[in-house]
């Protein structure tokens, strides 16, 4: 079972595009993550997968406000 996480995760980390933006707000939530599904269920890659979407989900839902505020002040 556990080779076949780390096949799965290497594969995906392979797979996933290497751009700067993707990782903002990705990394601080997948160690949150990961520590918290550890300790709540020895589920630490899981907490990590999760806490990397809702990381990502926050740091684009930040942008796009900050972006709305550009606009409506007439910066962009």
């Amino acid at each position: 079972m556990r080779k076949t996480m780390t096949i799965a995760m290497l594969s995906l980390l392979l797979w996933a595009p290497s751009e700067a933006a993707f990782a903002k707000g990705c990394i601080k939530g997948a160690i949150v993550g990961g520590v918290v599904g550890h300790y709540a269920g020895r589920h630490g890659t899981l907490g990590a997968i999760a806490g990397c979407l809702y990381g990502r989900h926050e740091a684009n839902k930040r942008h796009h406000e900050v972006r709305r505020d550009w606009r409506e002040r007439g910066w962009m």
